[in-house]
């Protein structure tokens, strides 16, 4: 599971990651990629999307008009805006859609835009 370069802000890839410490993300899972490093093309700034809907709608949660991973498009999925996480392409990979076959979906400018709006709110950033 490597890619070996940096994916686009807006590419949805799976990260490994396996190795960080509850409470911390600690499995394979979508994210979305929401910056590239500019000092080390070997970092990206990725969003974790789950399946799972929050017990509560926070101001850091946004709900994505469609699933973009493919084949899954009728399963409703959630960007946790407030896990933004700085990886290496090391725990990256595409999307397996079949044997042999991968896939790097991009998601729509909305959902790109509003996942960065909730990433500020998170962050407590929108003030600036």
């Amino acid at each position: 599971m490597v890619m070996l370069y940096q994916p686009r802000p807006g590419n949805v890839v799976m990260c490994d990651y396996r190795g960080f410490v509850i409470p911390e993300m600690v499995k394979v899972r979508p994210v979305v990629v929401i910056a590239r490093n500019r000092k080390n093309r070997r970092l990206v700034t990725v969003v974790p999307l789950s399946t799972t809907e929050p017990d509560s709608l926070e101001d850091h949660h946004h709900p994505l008009a469609i699933n973009p991973l493919p084949g899954r498009e009728d399963i409703s999925c959630w960007a946790k805006c407030d896990m933004v996480t700085t990886v290496s392409l090391g725990r990256l990979d595409r999307y397996k859609v079949g044997r042999g076959q991968y896939a790097v979906p991009m998601l729509p400018v909305a959902d790109f835009e509003a996942i960065r709006r909730s990433v500020a709110n998170a962050l407590d950033l929108t003030h600036i």
